[in-house]
This record gives C-alpha cells, structure tokens and sequence, in this order.
C-alpha cells in the first residue's frame, strides 16, 4: 500500500508540473499580446459644407489628431472604435464653438480592400446663430455718475452688437477688450462679475448679459523711484506729466515710461502703480529703473556703397563732471569720408525738450574735389514718438579745393526742422507716411563770389502701402536755395544727387550741374523713387525681393533742371535693426550697372 501511494503522489506531481508548465507556456504570449496591442491604420475624411468647418475638426477632432502621433502611438482597432462613436458628440461640442448649435454629425465606418478601413465624419451644420440682445450692468464706482462717459465708451465699443454672428472666440475677445478698456482708463481693478452666453437653439439666437464690478476710481499718488545711484531723481519726477490727484490712466503711464526710455540714461524702465484698494485715493506710481553705464565705448568697421570702408569710434558720456547732461564724440574715417562729431546736450525737460551744442569737421573726397568744412551749431531738440522739431543756428565754414582752384565760403544761418512720423514700425515701416521739412535764412561769404543773403528749404515724403502679398513704396525730394545768382554759398548748402538714397544707378552726389566738366552743387534738387516689394517665399518672411525706377537731378535753377533715370531690383532684408538693402541698378543715361548696399531708412 506505501508502494501504491508513493506512486500515485509521484504521478500527481508530474501532472502538476505539466500543467504549470502549460499554464505558464499558456500565459505567456497573451501577456505578451496585451502589452503590445496591435495598432490600427485608418484613413479619416470629413465632409463639411464650408472649408473652416473642416480646418477646426482637422485640428482638434480627437480621430484627427492622432493621425498625426508617431506610428506606436496610434489608437489599437478597439480604441479606435471608441473614437469612432465618441466623435459625432466631440465635434458638435467644436461646431458651438463657431456658432453651430443645432448641427448634425455622423461618423461612418467603412470597409475596404486595403488594410485600412475608412472613417467618414458627415457634417451638417445648420444656421450659425446671431446675437440677439446684450444687456449691460455694473456695479462698484463705475455705477456712479462719474463713470458714464466710461460707461457709454463700453457699450458702444463693444463689437458683439445685435444680429453679429456669435462665436467664441469673438466673445471671449470681446470681453477681453471690454476689460482692458476699464483698466486702462481708471479702474485697474475692475472684473467681470458674471458673464453669460444664452442659447436658443430653435431661434438660433444668443442673448448676452455682461456684468462688470470695476472696483474703486484710482487716482494717481506720489512718485516712489528705485534703481537711482549716479542721476539725480528730479532727472526722473519731471518727466512725469502728471499732477498727483490726477484720475489713474494706463496712457499717462506708458507715456512717462516712454519718456524716461527715451532720456537714454536707463537700460530697463518699468512704471505702474500700487494696486491696493485700500490707496485708490492716491496710489503710489511705482519707477522701477535700472541705470545705464554712465560711460560707453563702441566701434565699428565696415563698409558703404557712396564712400567706400570706413572705421567708425564712438564715446558717449552720460554724466560728464556731474553735470546734468550727454556727451557724444565720433570719429568716421572712410576712405572718402572722414568726419569728427561733439555734442553735447541737457536732459530733458517736462516737455521732452533738450538743449544741445555740436560742433562737425569733416573732409569730403567723394568727387572730383576735396571739401573740407567744418560747423558749429546751438539749438533745442523736443522728440516724441511720432514727432521731431530742431531750430536752431549754424555757422559754417567750407574750403573747397580742385583743379579750377580753391574757394572759401562760409554762412551764418537760423534753421528749423520738423519731421512726422506716421507709419506702423519706425524701424521697418509697411504701411503709413513720413515727412520731413527743413527750412533756414542767413547770410553767406565767398572768396569767389558776392557776400549777400540766402533762404534754403528741403522737403522729404515717403509713403508705404501694402497691396496683398506685394508692398509699395514712394518716396520724392524737393530742394530749393534762394538767392542772388552773383551769391556764393558754401558746397555743403547746395545740393547734389546720385547715391543710395537719391538715385541709384549713379555714383554718390554724382548728379547736379556741370562747370568744367565738373559735376558742382546746384540750387534746385528733385528726385523721386517708387518700388515694389514682396517677401521671397513662406519660410524666409523676413527676405524680399524688389524692382524700382529712381529719376532725378540737381540743376542752378528747377528750368534747368533735366532729370536722368535709374532702374533695377534687389533683395531686402528686414532686420531688427532696420532694413538691409543690395541694389543692382542701371543708370539711363551712362548705360552702367551699379550695386548699392545700405542699412535703415531715409526718414
């Protein structure tokens, strides 16, 4: 009987040990299988009445975007049904969105011969639903009789007016703005309190009720500067261009700040006010600054199309012997040009005036003479944004030598310049116009010519405009000295064209009347340009290629004046630091290629 028993346990265990081999043999490749479940292909169409409908499922519906996931990460043919019959609900949850309330969605599976079955998303919108009706309320110090003017503002301005088609984005940009205006005009406070989109599906209407809680009125309080080591802080408070007790305003700030940037004294600028509830009788303005080198140094080396390679030495002092102003001194060395430049001048003043004193040397090798000059100048500078204006007084004098001789000039003059800025960029402009007009009146001398008076003027339009992919630009030049034909004058008062910025195809101040077979400066100046210009490709939107015809000339008197021609193309790049231009242009009237190369823009 033991014998019996010993053999039937060992049979026992051999069974067991067959089966959990079995099972273990068994388990094996279903664990493997669920670990790396089969991924399944599919193709996805969806059909929609208008292309916009069908961008927005194609970004955002969940079938969509998992078409664009790495292989591995694709749905397994269970997920993918699951997608299947979630996406109808997901994509009228996106056509709300646009304004679709009541639309009708149906994904369809269909089999085909190749291994990838075919999902269709058949979409039928319905009517977009419009606004119907917005109600306004507020509450806080808005509600008060003060705030209507406010008030009106908001209402009037708010672009989500009756029968405009609803959609989201444009609520919630709405609302955005509505808030933004009540922060910037004295209440940096305010919030929505609550805001509501009703939608009626079977009228296919939205009714909108806005309520906006816009805190207390702030007014603007003390001035508390941080940063300040080296400048003394009335360099600082009198910019401000406001009176403590004023009514809070994004713009008055943003203004200061501006004004304080454009002092050049600080490298960061940062104004605001203290936003507690608890001040808004007179919130502290808050100038956090951080100061720029009292001292700086830079060089350059390069090279330009009129005068050749140049080495260019710069200083600039903001604090010379404590005293309350800038020092600048350059050196420009170029091949044809070789110029020294010193000014000085105060900081501003609550009006974004300053007073300045320069004084220029140079010597000008461009032409079939040399010109040495040399100018002194006092005026006042007021710079804004948008605006220049320079008056000032010169004087001026001027030895021109070449192969007719030597002549000495000289003049005194009162002068005054106003530019005007109006375009979308200042560095890179696209859209907008500038102006500028020089005008002046003084006496002049000559060794060659009568002593007597003169009048000058100058007067410089540009104009940009996009027109679809292409971008136009215009830009014409009127000069004109009044004066005694027996008057001599000093060269640098005539004038001259030809060049980079006049008209290509012709060498630097190459263009104007002819003694001796000598181009000299004349007393009367057109010039115009007109280009097109359009980025090169997609993928390079910051590179554009141009065509452009310049004519011009600079003549004794505008009788005689004969324009030439000059026409060509180029490649533009708009850099952060403004454009950089490569010019091929023919001159008309000598049949010569000539290339330009210049960085910024003329105004």
């Amino acid at each position: 009987m033991t014998g019996l028993r010993l053999l039937c346990a060992a049979l026992a265990l051999g069974l067991g040990g067959c089966a959990l081999l079995r099972s273990e043999a068994d388990t094996r490749p279903a664990a493997k299988a669920e670990a790396a479940p089969l991924v399944q292909a599919y193709e996805l169409q969806i059909e929609a009445p208008a292309a916009n409908l069908r961008e927005l499922l194609e970004e955002h519906l969940d079938l969509a975007r998992f078409q664009r996931t790495p292989e591995a990460e694709r749905p397994s043919s269970v997920e993918l049904d699951r997608l299947r019959l979630l996406a109808p609900a997901q994509a009228r949850s996106l056509l709300e969105t646009a304004g679709y309330f009541d639309a009708q969605v149906e994904a369809l599976l269909e089999a085909r011969d190749s291994s990838k079955p075919l999902i269709r998303i058949k979409v039928t919108p319905g009517t977009p639903s419009r606004v119907r009706l917005v109600t306004w309320s507020f509450q806080g110090e808005i509600a008060a009789a003060a705030g209507a003017p406010l008030r009106e503002a908001l209402q009037s301005n708010w672009p989500l007016e009756a029968e405009y088609r609803f959609t989201q984005t444009r609520w919630s940009t709405a609302k955005s703005e509505a808030l933004v205006r009540a922060r910037a005009q004295g209440y940096p406070l305010a919030r929505w309190a609550t805001t509501e989109a009703q939608v009626h599906t079977a009228e296919q209407a939205v009714d909108l009720d806005l309520k906006l809680d816009s805190g207390p009125l702030f007014h603007l309080g003390e001035l508390r500067v941080e940063g300040l080591e080296f400048y003394p802080a009335e360099a600082v408070t009198r910019l401000a261009g406001f009176a403590p007790g004023q009514a809070y305003s994004e713009k008055a700030l943003l203004e200061f700040q501006e004004r304080l940037q454009k002092t050049q004294l600080f490298d960061a600028v940062a104004v605001d006010i203290q936003r507690d509830a608890e001040l808004a009788a007179a919130a502290p303005v808050l100038i956090k600054l951080r100061e720029s080198p009292r001292q700086q140094a830079t060089t350059g080396i390069g090279y330009h199309a009129n005068t050749g390679q140049r080495v260019t030495l710069e200083h600039l002092h903001r604090q010379p012997f404590g005293l309350p102003v800038r020092a600048r001194t350059k050196l420009d060395l170029g091949r044809d040009l070789r110029a020294a430049d010193m000014e000085v001048s105060s900081y501003p003043q609550p009006d974004m005036q300053r007073n300045l004193a320069a004084m220029r040397a140079a010597q000008d090798r461009s032409g079939d003479r040399i010109v040495n000059s040399l100018s002194l100048r006092l005026g006042r500078l007021r710079e804004t944004t948008d605006d220049e204006r320079l008056v000032f007084i010169d004087a001026t004098r001027a030895r021109e030598t070449s192969a007719l001789g030597e002549i000495r000039s000289g003049a005194f003059s009162v002068n005054g310049n106003w530019t005007r800025r109006r375009v979308d960029n200042i560095l890179l402009p696209s859209d907008g116009h500038t102006a500028r007009l020089e005008l002046g009146i003084g006496r002049a001398d000559s060794s060659v010519a009568q002593n007597g008076s003169f009048g000058r003027s100058l007067l410089k339009l540009a104009w940009y405009k996009p027109l679809g992919n292409w971008y136009a630009n215009a830009r014409t030049e009127l000069g004109q000295v009044f004066a005694a034909d027996s008057v001599g004058l000093p060269e640098t008062l005539l004038f001259r064209a030809g060049g980079d910025e006049s008209v290509r195809g012709y060498a630097y101040h190459d263009l104007g009347p002819i003694k001796n077979g000598m181009a000299v400066g004349g007393r009367s100046l057109w010039t115009g340009s007109v280009e097109v210009a359009r980025p090169v490709s997609e993928d390079l939107p910051s590179v554009w290629g141009a065509v452009f015809v310049d004519a011009g000339q600079a003549a004794e008197r505008f009788g005689d004046l004969k324009p030439v021609v000059g026409w060509g193309a180029g490649v533009r790049w708009r850099s952060p630091v403004g454009p950089l231009r490569l010019d091929l242009a023919r001159g008309q009237a000598t049949g010569r290629w000539r290339l330009h190369f210049s960085v910024g823009i003329a105004l």
